[in-house]
């Protein structure tokens, strides 16, 4: 009967329709947007031996953006790095350099699959070297930091040199840090102002922040307080820690702002609040002190013990001072001890001499047990 076959052609040529639709994104059928569904209407047109189902599952573009679907999750997708990670390699295979370097880094990172440099750094080859800018990028950046391969400034600046080329941001910016600190090429602060510029131009958070740095110390620019505020706000404004504390310390200082420790204050609070460590002792510093804030030696250790426990020398000094005085907490010379012992451990020498006075006061097995307690807190942070 010839009206079944024609249902089945339609039936198909509606799946891959339905299919296109996903892909494309339209929104005027009536068909809510689920991927997953999608993805299945295609299989499921494929497996019924349709010849356009088959190429389109078989394309490697198509392919490449099946493998984004799944790393990303979302509309309607689950998100399976181990999915996105076999339709990568199909597309991969099929020398689809978008999906050998996104492929590149799943390895890297381990995602979907066992961390491997040393296979990252074959895919990101194979797209680089059909001229993929993000690849040529983080090939640069494996040879730069010795992943996957033997570390070679000289190698990574010649990646970051050919990303360069097609105006991307982040090679702009790698380039410019190369200039900065003579990694493969020599030491050239002008060099790395203009690398830095281009990239944070584009909106470059690193480079936005690095370009503050550079007018902060007059390095290969004029010393220049205000404009280094201006690059630096930027920078905050997307959410950069770092820039965020630097900000508050030019309103601390009043370098290139009026000085305002309340202004510090708000600043520092939203890089501490992301975990910045600086951020945090400084944010201690003010409430110890009162500045931009009632003095509070309750906060003040809050901050300071949140950077301790990162391991963070100078706020485990401070810690212990406030253990040792008794301001914010029980005066506790075992717990000072402890934390004194550990700030001069990493080479703090106003900390070792804090400890000796403090263990001036106490009896030795006082002395032992804050040792003990000192000994337990490194192993369980290694």
């Amino acid at each position: 009967m010839p009206i079944p076959a024609v249902q089945d052609d339609v039936t198909a040529f509606r799946e891959i329709l339905l299919g296109l639709y996903a892909v494309y994104g339209g929104n005027s059928t009536g068909v809510p947007q689920d991927f997953e569904e999608y993805v299945q209407w295609f299989r499921r047109a494929a497996k019924r031996g349709d010849a356009a189902a088959q190429a389109i599952l078989g394309n490697a573009t198509m392919q490449a953006c099946l493998g984004a679907m799944y790393k990303q999750g979302g509309r309607g997708v689950p998100q399976d790095h181990s999915e996105a990670v076999q339709w990568y390699r199909r597309a991969a295979e099929q020398g689809n350099a978008d999906a050998q370097t996104y492929l590149g880094v799943m390895y890297e990172r381990g995602q979907g699959i066992r961390q491997d440099h040393s296979e990252a750094v074959q895919w990101y080859r194979r797209a680089a070297e059909q001229g993929n800018a993000n690849a040529q990028n983080n090939l640069g950046f494996m040879y730069h930091h010795g992943r996957g391969v033997p570390q070679d400034y000289s190698e990574a600046v010649q990646w970051y040199r050919r990303a360069v080329e097609q105006g991307h941001q982040d090679p702009q910016y790698n380039l410019g840090f190369m200039y900065h600190h003579g990694q493969g090429v020599p030491q050239d602060y002008s060099e790395a102002v203009q690398w830095y510029r281009r990239a944070a131009d584009q909106g470059n958070v690193f480079a936005q922040y690095s370009l503050g740095m550079m007018y902060h110390r007059g390095q290969g620019v004029p010393q220049d307080y205000s404009e280094a505020v201006q690059w630096y706000r930027r920078a905050a404004d997307q959410g950069n820690a770092d820039a965020q504390l630097s900000v508050g310390a030019m309103y601390s200082e009043g370098r290139g702002v009026p000085q305002d420790y309340s202004e510090a204050v708000r600043w520092c609070r939203r890089a501490a609040d992301q975990g910045n460590a600086l951020a945090q002792i400084f944010l201690g510093v003010m409430y110890a002190q009162g500045q931009g804030v009632p003095r509070n030696y309750n906060e003040a250790v809050r901050w300071y013990r949140r950077a301790a426990e990162q391991g963070n020398a100078i706020a485990q000094s401070k810690l212990g001072v406030m253990y040792a005085r008794g301001q914010g907490v029980p005066q506790d010379y075992v717990v000072a001890h402890m934390w004194l012992n550990l700030a001069a451990a990493q080479g703090v020498e106003d900390a070792r001499e804090g400890r000796d006075r403090v263990a001036g006061m106490m009896p030795s097995m006082q002395i032992a047990e804050a040792q003990r307690l000192a000994r337990e807190w490194t192993a369980t942070e290694r």
